[in-house]
């Protein structure tokens, strides 16, 4: 009986340990992603901003985030589970990473055993889902840009993509470049070639004037247009990249610093943080939030945009949606969601009346 309580003694501070990490390993992963980020083709630290993007994790500026991300745990959690789902949920290859993060050796084993614990009973799930990413391109291997803000944020669009284009290490093939402001490229038979255009709404968020989105989409497909908000009210002037196409995006600058950034074509090839864009059913919405949420009612003023996000993982991160109804054939259904009212996503009803994004905004910080 002794020996059985020495042993539980000596036990203990190894699974404190898997439980929660130090002052100390927090600022040392937390200060080394951001120097591995930094460096914008390091393979393992573009599938993790790839997925903090894709899961909402690292809020809308997904860049600030992943230079500080010791501000919030749970979102270095996320980083994390992104890492070990790099790793292919395998202790040593994630062990392998950790280190050539230059995390201190100290650290290494500590960092290793709280992330496998924490995402243990998720590893096949994290594993399928890295294979399903690949096989549909969400993630590319061959990896064109990784985006981050220059030190110079008034050079964001030339500086992000007049460098040259990394390797992947993962594919072991070097990327195309990316040519921003071309249009796709056609042979001389006339027959289209692939678009090698950069669609990551991400590139816009760093700048700070229209000038720039003339640099990076070129002159010719950006247009300064009156602007409208979800209501259809004058909202001043907004830069609108690809006019009257599909991929239409409206930027708005305003004199703080802050910006809008519009799109709704449902075929739109734009990548956004959170996954969103329009056309996307509701429950994806509330899947991303974590939980339900609260909208407008239609026909209404501000009908069909997002009242409160409930806390969820949307709330307070930029994001204004307006939603649309499908299915309005059944007055008695529809008149449940419409006038001076909020409803629940998941309230019943909401489903058969088929609501889909039809409009997504994002609002910068200063």
């Amino acid at each position: 009986m002794k020996r059985f309580f020495i042993l539980l003694v000596l036990a203990l501070p190894l699974a404190a340990s898997a439980q929660k990490l130090t002052e100390s390993a927090i600022d040392d992963i937390s200060t080394k992603m951001a120097a591995t980020f930094l460096k914008l083709n390091d393979p393992a630290l573009v599938f993790v901003t790839e997925q903090m993007s894709r899961s909402g994790a690292g809020g809308l500026e997904v860049d600030k985030t992943m230079q500080d991300l010791k501000k919030d745990p749970a979102t270095l959690d996320a980083a994390l589970k992104f890492l070990y789902q790099y790793s292919d949920c395998n202790r040593q290859t994630f062990i392998a990473n950790l280190k050539a993060m230059n995390i201190n050796s100290s650290n290494v084993f500590p960092v290793a055993t709280y992330t496998v614990n924490k995402y243990k009973n998720e590893a096949k799930e994290l594993t399928d889902e890295k294979a399903a990413l690949y096989k549909a391109n969400a993630i590319p291997k061959a990896i064109t840009l990784m985006v981050a803000p220059p030190a110079n944020t008034n050079q964001a669009s030339t500086a992000a993509l007049d460098g040259p284009a990394p390797a992947n290490a993962t594919s072991g093939q070097q990327p195309a470049t990316t040519s921003a402001p071309a249009t796709i490229n056609t042979t001389a038979a006339g027959i289209e070639s692939a678009d090698t255009r950069n669609w990551d709404v991400r590139l816009v968020f760093g700048m700070t004037k229209p000038d720039q989105l003339l640099d990076l989409y070129g002159k010719g497909n950006v247009e300064l247009r009156d602007a409208t908000d979800f209501d259809g009210n004058d909202a001043g002037k907004a830069w609108v990249v690809y006019p009257d196409t599909e991929n239409e995006m409206a930027v708005v600058f305003y004199k703080d610093s802050t910006k809008t950034i519009t799109f709704a074509g449902e075929n739109a090839k734009w990548r956004a943080p959170f996954g969103i864009k329009p056309g996307d059913p509701i429950e994806k919405v509330q899947k991303v939030n974590g939980r339900g949420f609260k909208i407008n009612g239609f026909e209404w003023t501000n009908g069909g945009t997002v009242d409160s996000f409930e806390g969820g993982q949307l709330d307070k991160k930029g994001v204004n949606l307006l939603f649309k109804a499908l299915n309005t054939g059944d007055p008695k259904l529809y008149d449940q969601f419409t006038g001076e009212k909020t409803f629940r996503s998941d309230a019943g009803g909401v489903k058969k009346l088929g609501v889909i994004v039809e409009k997504v905004e994002f609002r910068t910080s200063k």
